[in-house]
């Protein structure tokens, strides 16, 4: 008996900035307080206090609630400034249900493409709805926070 796997397509973002490689990473990672839209994008009620990655492979991505508890949405996975960042996605859910996301960082003319990948939608696929729109929100304040000038795509 033949076995078929099915697959769910990843969803794949870019948006080029105004930066460096090494800006871009650095912004990325250690300013995401700064620009990921807490309001909108968090698992919290109310808004948490802020939004962390701890550097390195094996560092988590999680917010911190006002009342200091800390709520984990991934473990980085791939460590590679200023051209890689890969990270485990399951914010509010159990490890097993996790997607990946990988980001490059690519020089290009006047600045750098990030290029997003969320895959692994198989072990939760009712999560997928939404992220598609999802990300185009994230990555904008991404890049209107690093600079204007910015533009995003698919």
């Amino acid at each position: 008996m033949n076995e078929q796997s099915t697959s769910i397509a990843p969803i794949i973002k870019s948006v080029v900035v105004p930066r460096t490689p090494e800006d871009a990473f650095r912004l990325f990672t250690e300013g995401l307080a700064t620009w990921w839209p807490l309001r909108t994008h968090s698992i919290t009620d109310p808004v948490p206090e802020t939004a962390f990655l701890e550097p390195g492979v094996g560092g988590r991505l999680y917010e911190r609630t006002n009342a200091g508890e800390e709520l984990l949405w991934g473990t980085v996975t791939v460590w590679e400034p200023p051209d890689r960042l890969g990270y485990t996605w399951h914010p509010g859910r159990g490890e097993e249900t996790a997607q990946e996301v990988e980001i490059r960082f690519l020089p290009v003319e006047n600045g750098t493409r990030l290029e997003l990948e969320h895959r692994g939608w198989e072990r939760a696929p009712e999560k997928r709805r939404g992220y598609d729109e999802g990300w185009e929100i994230v990555l904008g304040r991404y890049a209107e926070a690093i600079g204007a000038g910015a533009r995003s795509g698919t």
